[in-house]
């Protein structure tokens, strides 16, 4: 599956390692892939399925109206999953100070509604949060998970 990578200029993070990391978690056995079944190509030109986007707060909110990301939230837009650069530098408080593993989250989660998947509800208190839950603004009482096939 084609996809690019969009890094806003001037922000204090590396396009280069922006993308690395977008291709490792998209390609990782416990990702939207699950072990092959899928891969996921970078390419800078041509044709793709969708985009990751690495997005200030301000031109985040632009991009992702008409859903109001109060300079917070990260989006689906059109072609793009847009990820929110304030979040993506400090996490969320769901995660706590586990930034590696809130960004696996946030690329899994946009990207998968660029796949077509939607919103999810915890199946149960204590339970791994399906990767499509809302884990940056809650939980739900279950445990946070990164990933959309845990078990790999």
């Amino acid at each position: 599956m084609r996809y690019a990578v969009e890094v806003e200029r001037g922000l204090p993070f590396k396009g280069a390692d922006f993308a690395a990391q977008v291709q490792r978690v998209l390609n990782d056995p416990r990702s939207w892939g699950h072990g092959g079944r899928m891969r996921f190509q970078r390419v800078s030109s041509g044709p793709v399925r969708f985009k990751v986007a690495l997005s200030s707060p301000a031109l985040t909110d632009r991009m992702c109206a008409p859903l109001i990301t109060g300079g917070e939230l990260s989006c689906r837009s059109g072609l793009r999953s847009v990820i929110n650069a304030r979040r993506w530098g400090l996490g969320a408080a769901t995660y706590g100070r586990d930034l590696v593993t809130y960004r696996e989250y946030v690329i899994n989660h946009e990207v998968g509604h660029a796949l077509g998947h939607g919103h999810l509800q915890c199946p149960g208190r204590g339970r791994l949060a399906p990767t499509m839950v809302q884990q940056t603004k809650s939980l739900q009482g279950c445990r946070p998970n990164p990933w959309p096939f845990p078990g790999g």
